[in-house]
């Protein structure tokens, strides 16, 4: 399994596309007006506590108030806004905490009138991105994420990965951190620090402490609200979180990023500096070289195609996504109904694992498979399904198909999600839209190979564009589909045909139905 990170740099916005053997499984967008990112802590006040939502809304200067739930201010939110005030008064100049003396914690079930009031200083920080009509949600229990580890200020806990199983290992990882944990901050073990030895884990703890000394250096001259500590750039951040081993590219089209790039690599993985490449091309886009605008236009339609003929239609709403399993019109060697259910929903199954990351899709989601009688089979998709999203970095659960064959799915949303328009006007009707004109090419493909298993010879008849795109050059898409099938497609161009129109005949002239 090879991954690779391609990022693409424009005058508005950093395009980053994650690859998993060539296919695109998930796209982020950074852009330069973007000012709430989810990690970004802010120096805030209070506008409002509602005792009736046990929540307050927090002005951090978006256009709609930040929504903090009394469950997310952190037991210890008391020491947190008595460290706020002395430092702001200029009391505190160590900010270490080790002398820092700690308030009782909070009540875990009060209410939020009686721990803060309008005007109040405090600060919060960014864990669901402005969605919709919504403001961000926000928390007041703070965390810096780094590679290895998650430093908690105000807390003296120390937690391991759950996805570390070994016992061993998180006793050996809780015994390294307790020897190096500073007074008055936590510490989670993140899963990559799986197997790692104390300097790599005290780097990256005494690089997070200086971050976090840097912040509030900010705190005495910060005007309310501003930005007191930004998340890494996007570029940064996405490795930190999904760099391993497994990746063997990284391009980049911008020198400044590249640079930037490089010099994070060098501090959390020096050994695979040398995967960094700038991409300088004047003749192809970097994403076009890289095939990824092709399977942007064909991965967010409200259809995706799959191999063997099979489909998903996905249809979102205000509340859930619904996502429906179709078998398409294909040829299978499968001997019963049972048996081509299965096969479908095998091919389904990785393909909404993908399309869930991809397009960054959250909230419920109902998926409905293809019915199937045998419970062992249904068990076969359900661990399948759990082992396709176990990549996943969004906290997720997946419940057992239902006695309908519908399985939900939960999904973490932390920032909207990833929608591109892929049907485009139609040039043929004034006020009309069609697919992407892209996607022709893939059903003509995959029509022609189930035609083929029919009948020998084959004629296709198509609008003189899609004509010349099928047989010019070399090697054509013709000569690749002669290499394949062992047969040659014969292709007249019609200029009767609207621009997405197309028809199959056999050797009689009778159409073949598609």
């Amino acid at each position: 399994m090879n991954k690779e990170l391609i990022i693409r740099s424009s005058s508005e916005a950093v395009d980053f596309a994650l690859l998993k053997d060539g296919k695109l499984i998930e796209l982020h967008k950074e852009e330069e007006k973007s000012n709430f990112q989810v990690g970004d802590i802010f120096i805030a006040k209070i506008r409002k506590p509602v005792a009736g939502l046990n929540a307050a809304f927090v002005n951090v200067g978006f256009e709609k108030d930040a929504f903090l739930h009394y469950h997310d201010l952190g037991p210890n939110l008391a020491s947190q806004l008595k460290f706020i005030k002395l430092v702001s008064a200029g009391k505190i100049k160590d900010f270490s905490l080790k002398t820092f003396q700690f308030e009782k914690e909070i009540d875990k079930d009060g209410i939020i009138t009686d721990i803060l009031s309008a005007n109040q200083s405090v600060l919060v920080q960014v864990v669901k991105e402005p969605i919709s009509t919504k403001g961000p949600r926000i928390s007041a229990e703070l965390s810096l994420a780094g590679r290895f580890i998650v430093l908690v200020p105000f807390s003296d806990r120390v937690s391991i990965s759950q996805k570390i199983e070994d016992k061993k290992e998180k006793d050996r990882l809780k015994r390294l951190v307790l020897s190096i944990k500073p007074k008055g901050f936590g510490v989670i073990v993140r899963t990559v620090a799986e197997g790692k030895n104390v300097a790599e884990l005290e780097k990256d703890l005494q690089n997070l402490l200086s971050r976090w000394t840097a912040m509030c250096k900010k705190l005495p001259t910060a005007h309310h609200p501003s930005k007191v500590l930004g998340e890494l750039n996007r570029a940064s951040s996405i490795l930190r979180d999904v760099f391993n081993d497994t990746f063997s590219g990284i391009q980049i089209d911008d020198e400044e990023l590249f640079q930037q790039t490089k010099e994070y690599l060098q501090e959390i993985a020096p050994s695979k500096q040398s995967i960094v490449k700038f991409y300088q091309s004047n003749d192809t886009p970097i994403f076009e070289k890289y095939n990824i605008e092709r399977q942007i236009k064909t991965s967010f339609g409200r259809t995706v195609s799959m191999s063997k003929g099979a489909y998903l239609i996905i249809e979102h709403t205000e509340a859930l996504h619904v996502i429906d399993v179709n078998s398409g019109n294909r040829s299978n060697k499968a001997t019963n109904q049972e048996d081509t259910a299965m096969e479908v929903n095998m091919i389904a199954a990785a393909e909404i694992a993908r399309q869930l990351r991809l397009r960054d899709m959250g909230g419920i989601i109902v998926v409905d498979f293809i019915d199937m009688s045998n419970p062992e089979n249904r068990k076969v998709l359900f661990d399948f399904l759990r082992e396709e999203m176990s990549d996943d970095k969004a906290k997720h659960k997946i419940l057992p198909p239902s006695k309908f064959g519908l399985v939900q799915i939960t999904r973490q949303r932390v920032r909207p999600e990833v929608n591109i328009k892929t049907r485009e006007e139609d040039p043929n009707n004034e006020h009309g839209e069609i697919e992407a004109p892209i996607l022709i090419i893939d059903k003509i493909a995959s029509d022609l190979e189930r035609i083929l298993k029919i009948h020998k010879s084959v004629v296709l008849n198509v609008h003189p564009f899609v004509a010349a795109y099928l047989s010019k050059g070399f090697p054509s898409l013709r000569s690749k589909w002669f290499f394949e099938h062992k047969k040659w497609v014969k292709i007249i161009p019609r200029d009767a045909y609207t621009y997405l129109e197309y028809h199959f005949y056999d050797k009689k002239g009778n159409v073949i139905s598609e």
